[in-house]
């Protein structure tokens, strides 16, 4: 597709007179396409747990095979972001589940013919899991050039609304689908992605601005991304952040499979127990505006810190399937209120040139831990409990959020930089 640029007198008036986001058909049909393929992603995400302790009876492999799903983060990550930044986003979207779809159709045809094996999992997990980053990175880049620039956190904290509902329908849907037949999560999963694609065909606005300068070398491209982040003393401090809170909780659905065999809920309870987390999430969504509106980012970022280190432990208080489904809930009231912060931050300071690769390079050190953090929830589980597992993982997250209190006087000096 061609990329074209509009005229600086129409652009301008856009800028004045913003067009309102419910008026906007391109950002409705990017957020409602998104909106279904993640509820299917999100069943596919507790159900891949739970097939695996079907098959295998164990979270150590559980959690091993999942984290050979992540590794792709840490091998495709970079130039994935550098190559979103040359090739035309939509493509890249449409290309990705396209193929993902296939992926997931044959898992469900190897679960009906009674053919599935474990390499089979890992690589489509594999397969998906590098898809979804390329398809990922050039969601989040295409977002600003579909909104005018000062309703980017409104249409951020629109879309995490979107994300966080899918985060209760479909971890809600998930076990029921299972347990009447462990292919139609697969099936559900693969049509979503589908009509995701068909959606993106009905955006006519380009997901790019036009590049000033041919791409040099992928390397090059790769290495200004890396030290243009690591020279903005914000954005390198979120990520590095972000970093601290993701990798303790990278195997949290793992914990929570567990918990809910010891307490022998059923499939039913289960499905209320993953959905009590999008409605948290739902609800950190709708205040996250207003709550950085009213005490700003350096009392926001540090207090979000604080609630997320300290809300880990209401899964120890958990000892009954109400009591883990109240704390996942409440556990992710802070989960978009946090993210979205950093977002609209460093969506409103990254230059539209380099967004797919900010955007790598922080994701790639911010969840870069989840292969080995996947690996070590797992083997903790096996050997020391869930309990304990829990107990052992809230140590990091405490001495982060200690450790972000020397660093307010830093954020109120950005904070005051971003105001100019």
């Amino acid at each position: 597709m061609s990329i074209v640029s509009q005229p600086p007198d129409t652009q301008l008036a856009k800028d004045h007179k913003p067009k309102a986001l419910w008026r906007n058909p391109g950002f409705l049909i990017l957020i409602g396409g998104q909106g279904i393929s993640l509820t299917g992603t999100q069943i596919t995400q507790v159900t891949l747990p739970l097939l695996l302790l079907a098959l295998t009876n164990s979270p150590a492999i559980a959690g091993l095979v999942t984290a050979i799903g992540s590794l792709s983060l840490l091998l495709f990550c970079l130039p994935a972001g550098a190559l979103v930044d040359r090739w035309d986003r939509k493509k890249v979207m449409i290309i990705c589940d396209s193929v993902s779809t296939l992926g997931l159709a044959s898992l469900a045809v190897a679960l009906l013919f009674n053919q599935l094996t474990l390499v089979h999992i890992a690589l489509v997990a594999f397969c998906n899991e590098s898809l979804g980053i390329f398809f990922s990175l050039a969601n989040t880049s295409a977002l600003p050039a579909v909104v005018n620039r000062r309703q980017i956190p409104q249409a951020l904290s629109i879309n995490e609304t979107i994300t966080s509902s899918a985060a209760t329908v479909g971890p809600a849907l998930g076990p029921v689908l299972f347990s009447l037949g462990r292919a139609i999560p697969f099936i559900a999963d693969a049509i979503s992605t589908a009509l995701s694609v068909c959606s993106l065909f009905f955006i006519r606005t380009q997901f790019q601005q036009e590049r000033e300068a041919p791409p040099g070398a992928l390397w090059h491209d790769i290495w200004e991304g890396m030290n243009w982040l690591w020279q903005h003393r914000l954005i390198r401090f979120l990520a590095l952040l972000t970093f601290g809170l993701m990798a303790p909780c990278s195997g949290y659905l793992l914990i929570i499979d567990v918990m809910a065999q010891q307490m022998h809920a059923s499939n039913a309870a289960l499905s209320l127990i993953l959905a009590s987390g999008g409605l948290g999430s739902i609800v950190g969504a709708l205040l996250a505006g207003p709550l950085y509106r009213a005490f700003g980012l350096t009392h926001m970022i540090v207090g979000s810190v604080w609630v997320w280190a300290l809300s880990w432990l209401l899964f120890a208080l958990a000892h009954n399937p109400f009591m883990l489904g109240v704390a996942n809930s409440l556990g992710f009231v802070i989960v978009p209120i946090y993210m979205v912060q950093q977002l609209s931050v460093r969506t409103a300071l990254t230059p539209d040139h380099l967004r797919g690769r900010i955007n790598a390079v922080f994701r790639l050190i911010a969840f870069g831990s989840q292969p080995i953090g996947l690996a070590i929830n797992g083997l903790m589980l096996q050997y020391a409990g869930p309990y304990a597992t829990i107990a052992l993982l809230f140590i990091p997250q405490i001495i982060l959020a200690i450790c972000v209190l020397f660093q307010i006087k830093f954020l109120r000096q950005m904070e005051k930089t971003l105001a100019v």
